[in-house]
């Protein structure tokens, strides 16, 4: 059988694989519903009965997400039984979304020509098939690793600097520690994490597990093994960790100016306290969840702001959510492209492919296409004014968890579209990055030329 000119042929091995989309939103949906039926035993409540459906399916739909967006208080609602359920479910999300995402950058590899997969592999030293399991292991072994020593550091900070029981302590650090690195944002305090709002410690620690969970497995990878020489750095880990430490640094100074004098914030803290609390702030609203501040008594200035950084999100390939930095990056260089006159795009002396670019701009204006419409739905369904609904819509297409505290009190059919948003909004922007990657075609003509007046 000949094959013809222009068709991109799946790998060997890789023939279940044609509807990589459709594998996506299977696996995802697959565990959402298993972590729903979970949640609806009698056993996963306190009180010892069964849950409401929706709560259920909201509660594992966060879960999975590794959103943090509840309908129930976490530790009052749910038993032991239930927090270790929601648990798994994080970890399974967690480790899932890296995996998966680790699996089609080796397809898409794969569907490029040998030509471009060469320059490909040399500009972002891409992975091959044989180096898929290998690297699959160690995206394990490196989330537990990490998992473990926040959880040895929570633990000791909460036995020695908050007097709770070591087996106690031992199971919030734990659980905390997972919520945190895979950017979930669940919390066994009814009040997140405010109670810890001037505690270093407790709040440096978590800081640093959502950093590393939501930098992405390629850039710590390339970290790992080449820290030392940052000129042989990739263009993704060169976009990825100079956007996140501008976006952490502007994020800190706009949320702590913005609430230093608010009373219901930052007012009553001290100076030190202030500024770990809007680094706390900026560092979570990049798809953590956690809070150390009351949200719903924040301005609007500050609200803004972190509906900005919610939606540009962490790396590609980890845990976090949003459009992704790279993608913002990528937009970013466009333009300054275009105002300079270039007639191309280069991030350092590299590159940007056409098809990259093609590629941010569907994937943000799609993005915006959907929390629009969610928005809009949220409006007609709904008492609350606009700045909270588009608070919550972003939080939850950007699969955060801030909540200004109306997630409970929204109706059914408000909740329903929240449990929407989450899972396309996790698994939106990977299948349709993927997608595109892969619709690989070449065409032998060129029609004519016309411009378009734009602006």
């Amino acid at each position: 059988m000949k094959r013809k000119a222009g068709r991109a042929w799946p790998a060997p091995g890789m023939a279940g694989l044609r509807h990589p989309t459709q594998m996506i939103a299977t696996a995802f949906a697959a565990a959402v519903l298993t972590g729903s039926a979970l949640l609806s035993l009698p056993v996963a409540t306190e009180s010892g009965t069964r849950a409401d459906y929706v709560d259920a399916l909201f509660t594992s739909t966060s879960a999975v997400c590794v959103t943090g967006l509840i309908t129930v208080d976490t530790p009052t609602y749910w038993s032991t039984f239930g927090e270790v359920v929601i648990l798994v479910l994080i970890q399974a999300g967690g480790l899932g979304i890296m995996t998966l995402a680790t699996l089609f950058a080796v397809l898409v590899s794969r569907r490029l020509g040998l030509r471009a997969r060469l320059l490909a592999q040399a500009e972002t030293k891409a992975l091959t098939l044989r180096d898929l399991r290998r690297v699959v292991r160690n995206i394990v072994l490196f989330s537990l690793g990490t998992e473990a020593v926040v959880a040895a550091v929570l633990t000791t900070a909460f036995v020695t600097g908050h007097d709770q029981p070591p087996a106690r302590a031992l199971y919030d650090g734990v659980f905390h520690a997972v919520s945190a690195f895979n950017n979930a944002g669940f919390s066994l305090n009814s009040d997140s994490l405010m109670r810890y709002v001037g505690d270093p410690w407790v709040s440096l620690t978590i800081c640093l597990a959502v950093v590393v969970g939501g930098l992405g497995f390629p850039v710590i990878f390339e970290l790992l093994r080449s820290w030392r020489s940052p000129r042989t750095w990739s263009v993704l880990t060169r976009l990825t960790l100079g956007l996140t430490g501008a976006l952490l640094v502007a994020g800190t100074l706009v949320i702590t100016l913005a609430e230093y004098t608010n009373p219901g914030t930052l007012g009553p803290l001290s100076s030190p306290q202030k500024w770990l609390a809007g680094f706390f702030a900026s560092v979570n609203a990049r798809t953590a969840g956690f809070n150390s501040i009351d949200v719903a008594a924040q301005g609007p200035e500050s609200l803004l702001a972190t509906d900005i950084l919610m939606f540009i999100g962490g790396g590609s390939a980890g845990t976090a959510g949003g459009i992704k930095v790279t993608t913002f990056g990528v937009l970013a260089f466009v333009i300054w492209a275009e105002m300079r006159g270039e007639p191309g795009v280069t991030v350092g002396r590299r590159r940007i492919p056409d098809a990259n670019q093609r590629q941010a701009l569907a994937i943000v204006l799609m993005s915006v296409g959907v929390v629009a419409c969610a928005t809009f739905v949220l409006l007609g369904v709904s008492d609350y004014g606009l700045d909270r609904l588009l608070f919550e819509a972003v939080s939850a297409f950007a699969t955060v968890g801030l909540s200004t505290g109306i997630t409970a009190d929204l109706p059914r059919a408000g909740q329903c579209v929240l449990v929407a948003l989450m899972f396309i909004g996790r698994i939106g922007p990977l299948t349709l990055a993927s997608a595109l990657a892969l619709r690989n075609r070449t065409r032998r003509y060129e029609l004519p030329e016309e411009r378009t007046i734009v602006g």
